[in-house]
């Protein structure tokens, strides 16, 4: 039997319509959260020159900081499912705000992993909790409460490499400290959230109208295989993306890095499209739907996109952003369905696999782009998207 605490508040917390401000404010906080990850690889081509890096070295800062994140995540929502921290939220960005600062003032590599380090463990604490709350506050409308949520990491990850071009490009690592402001913002609105979740606890239970008996046995361990299984290739392509997509660009057609970053841009304002679109369509179509969808669309797309001119490439990739990123809040809901009353070891579970995949996945395909070269890196990746024909394996949740 589940302990009483407010691990439970996803249901017995529910309120009777989703309540706007909370959501909006985990999402803004979101944007802002991923907003300050996103310097770190904005601005790989800046510390390969300024520390005289390797791509393996580049590999190893994102695997550090991934990992990080990754390995904390389920235990995070693991212990605050049975001993809520409601000021947890706000104490994990006061981490990243240090991060950043220790990151602008760096002087040696390791110091860099260091700062990958703190800003890794900010994110660890951050994800379980905050989508917690966007589930607590959902009325109902999970899916839509996780996109909104989601849509604004992802507005925040292609604001961050936008900004790193006008910021720190022209005025050098240092200029990282700037971006200390939107930890101190992302601070402020998370205070606000905690008092929220205390207010919530404190009010009688509630039983939600929406039920759900989840999965058992078998059918459990095969949802979260084949689950597993495309997280592993949504975010190894992602990563090939997000990571590279910039070293591909200035390789292959010789841009500048301010002009590959407005790609990069691009790609990324398309994943926060995608992710807003896929979790309202997931409540009306269900999960397994958009997943199929999701994975099966981008196949052609991908496996073209290697041997095509700069236009196309823009445009696939934009087209790639836009429907594999439809499927990541349908996962998550998917996952918090077949396993109920389980809202924060989920959720850290499944943006720490995220964090983890992106972190592992960066590792490798730096070290086979030092070998092979970061255009065969793109043609390997090309053939990832089609593992996810295993969608057809997904058992059905909701009820």
């Amino acid at each position: 039997m589940p302990p009483k605490s407010t691990a439970k508040s996803s249901k017995d917390h529910l309120p009777n319509q989703m309540v706007i401000s909370m959501v909006a404010a985990v999402a803004i906080a979101h944007l802002l959260n991923d907003l300050i990850q996103a310097v770190l690889p904005a601005i790989y081509p800046m510390l390969k020159i300024e520390f005289n890096l390797s791509f393996s070295q580049i590999g190893l800062i994102a695997l550090i900081y991934q990992i990080t994140a990754s390995l904390l995540q389920p235990f995070v929502g693991l212990y605050t499912d049975r001993h809520p921290l409601p000021y947890l939220l706000p104490v994990g960005m006061s981490i990243t705000l240090v991060g950043i600062t220790v990151m602008a003032f760096a002087t040696h590599f390791y110091i860099l992993l260091l700062a990958a380090v703190l800003v890794g463990i900010g994110s660890s604490t951050f994800h379980p909790e905050a989508s917690r709350v966007a589930r607590m506050a959902s009325g109902g409308r999970f899916g839509t409460a996780q996109s909104a949520f989601q849509v604004g990491g992802n507005s925040g990850s292609a604001i961050g490499p936008l900004l790193a071009a006008l910021i720190i490009v022209p005025n050098g690592k240092s200029a990282v400290a700037w971006f200390t402001g939107f930890a101190l913002l992302a601070i402020f609105i998370l205070f606000r959230v905690s008092r929220w979740l205390i207010q919530q606890a404190q009010q009688p239970k509630k039983q939600s109208a929406i039920q759900h008996t989840g999965l058992k046995g078998i059918l459990l361990y095969r949802a979260l295989g084949v689950i597993g299984i495309l997280m592993l290739v949504k975010f190894t392509y992602i990563a090939s993306i997000s990571n590279y997509y910039t070293f591909y660009l200035m390789e292959r057609f010789s841009l500048s890095l301010v002009q590959s970053q407005v790609y990069l841009f691009a790609f990324l304002a398309a994943v926060a499209l995608g992710t807003f679109a896929g979790g309202p369509i997931g409540d009306k179509i269900g999960r397994s739907a958009v997943i199929w969808v999701s994975f099966l669309g981008i196949i052609p797309f991908a496996l073209v996109l290697p041997y095509v001119n700069l236009m196309w490439t823009a445009i696939l990739s934009i087209m790639i952003g836009l429907v594999i990123s439809s499927a990541f809040s349908a996962m998550v809901v998917y996952a918090q369905e077949a396993m109920p009353g389980r809202v924060g070891l989920v959720s850290g579970l499944m943006f720490g696999v995220m964090f983890g995949i992106g972190g592992i996945a960066a590792a490798g395909l730096g070290v086979l782009a030092d070998h092979f070269g970061i255009i065969f890196v793109y043609q390997l990746c090309a053939f990832l998207p089609l593992l996810g024909l295993l969608t057809i394996f997904l058992p059905k949740t909701q009820h």
